[in-house]
């Protein structure tokens, strides 16, 4: 991936701001936050056949590790404390820039070469291929595009449901593909849900904060929103010594009108929970302070923990967890994804304890009782320390004079930069509405089956095959 400032992947917002019904009448839709309510709305997005897909023998990204998690909060009990959607797959149209959901992103020649593409085409699509770097890194793999349509589906679903007010956070772990870019594959990841979703969010609010806690530079999102004000990017992750994608520097700001809307907090290896806590909690504390946000989208990638196999940080599931909590506390509409993350195990460990977190819950520090209990020996406890320890190279020095050019940047920033009214095209939900799991919909039996109630135009269908299975579960 390239730097932030290529022009080839910067999106332009067609529209400032959707406030107008479709009778003309001006509507608050920015009001609708979680202040209004005393519990979290949240709402869960998870479709049963994530864990199904397969990147390929010795890939290092495992959509399996969705699954685990999934069953994880299952036995925590906490979906009993969310509305549960099972995401409606993105069309592809919806993708393109220029769509008729004019919230696309992608170019129209790769979306069409990603719903082609399928395993044994390096002959006949090699060229493609080659121009869309797909290949070792972003395999063709079975069902790649329908992958792509799910994860996309629940991220945009959760952002449409934050615009709608019928949640205060949206959780999507299948999502947070943050490297892939306008017309090319990157960083195991082919399309960017991310952007897609703020371009949703961006059809009700003024402005959009993108923050991301991944080890790896959230180099898609910056890059697409790098000339614009209306969305500010803020990523802490690993820099330097060739680590992937080899951009996030201290100095890249942004562009044009985006100039000092992009925040970069690149960090050495070994970052421990004390060090990044004292870089987050002030540096978003005043980005709040200062760009005041309407909505804001935090991509939690676990690989940030300490022990991730493709990671050198030291975070530990609370220091992670710690940036969830400090987001939530500021009541803005708040979408949450997952992102990388490499050690499955830990990874559903630490997206299960993030869950409670959002929810205000306590959970138990022993694991339940689960389909993939084996994963978590021997201790099968929920946190659980690197088995290695990587010596912290983020000096105090270093540290402080990160913290100085960020709040010097902040500082130079227009104040909540607004933008003028009007009307904008509908959002996803009128022409896909998520099934949503309502109190009698499904038993605690069904739940643990399939996590939830089957679609209303295919529950005949799958009742019939149940009976047929003699209730045997599926997880």
């Amino acid at each position: 991936g390239g730097g932030g400032g290529s022009s080839g992947g910067v999106v332009v917002c067609p529209w400032p701001l959707v406030n107008c019904s479709s009778s003309g009448t001006a509507l608050d839709l920015t009001s609708t936050s979680s202040m209004q309510h005393k519990h979290t709305r949240v709402s869960y997005f998870y479709e049963r056949d994530i864990g199904n897909f397969y990147y390929g023998q010795g890939h290092p990204m495992k959509p399996h590790r969705i699954r685990m998690t999934h069953n994880l909060l299952l036995h925590y009990g906490l979906y009993s404390s969310m509305e549960c959607f099972r995401p409606q797959c993105l069309p592809a149209e919806d993708m393109v820039e220029g769509g008729p959901g004019y919230a696309g992103f992608h170019t129209e020649d790769y979306i069409d070469f990603l719903r082609k593409v399928t395993p044994g085409a390096e002959a006949t699509m090699a060229t493609q291929m080659e121009a869309y770097n797909v290949g070792e890194d972003c395999p063709v793999f079975n069902d790649l595009f329908r992958y792509c349509q799910l994860y996309a589906g629940g991220s945009v679903g959760g952002a449409v449901r934050l615009n709608h007010g019928l949640a205060d956070v949206a959780i999507n772990w299948s999502g947070g593909m943050h490297h892939a870019k306008k017309k090319e594959a990157s960083g195991f990841c082919y399309v960017n849900d991310i952007v897609l979703s703020i371009l949703e969010l961006l059809k009700v609010h003024q402005r959009v904060l993108y923050v991301d806690i991944d080890i790896h530079h959230g180099d898609g999102v910056e890059e697409a929103f790098y000339t614009t004000d209306r969305v500010m990017t803020v990523s802490f992750h690993k820099y330097g010594d060739m680590f992937f994608p080899g951009t996030g520097a201290l100095g890249d700001v942004g562009a044009n009108r985006g100039k000092r809307y992009s925040v970069n907090v690149p960090l050495r290896d070994g970052v421990d929970d004390r060090t990044f806590q004292s870089l987050f909690q002030p540096i978003m504390e005043r980005v709040m302070e200062v760009y005041q946000p309407g909505a804001v989208v935090l991509q939690c990638g676990a690989d940030s923990l300490g022990g991730d196999r493709l990671g050198c940080f030291s975070l530990s599931l609370d220091g992670h967890a710690d940036c969830v909590r400090f987001m939530k506390k500021f009541r803005v509409p708040l979408l949450v994804t997952g992102g990388g993350g490499y050690t499955k195990h830990n990874v559903a460990r630490c997206w299960a304890y993030e869950t409670a977190a959002v929810l205000d819950a306590q959970i138990s520090e022993s694991i339940p009782m689960n389909a993939y209990m084996e994963y978590y020996a021997p201790e099968y406890r929920l946190g659980v320390a690197s088995r290695w320890c990587i010596e912290n190279a983020n000096k105090v020095a270093y540290l402080n004079h990160v913290k100085k050019v960020v709040f010097d940047n902040l500082k130079d920033m227009e104040f909540a930069p607004s933008v003028q009214m009007h009307e904008v095209p509908p959002d996803w939900l009128v022409q896909l509405e998520p099934e949503v799991l309502k109190d009698g919909a499904a038993t605690g039996q069904d739940l643990f089956g399939s996590g939830f109630a089957p679609p209303k135009r295919r529950r005949r269908e799958d009742e019939r095959e149940e009976n047929m299975n003699n209730g045997v579960q599926h997880h």
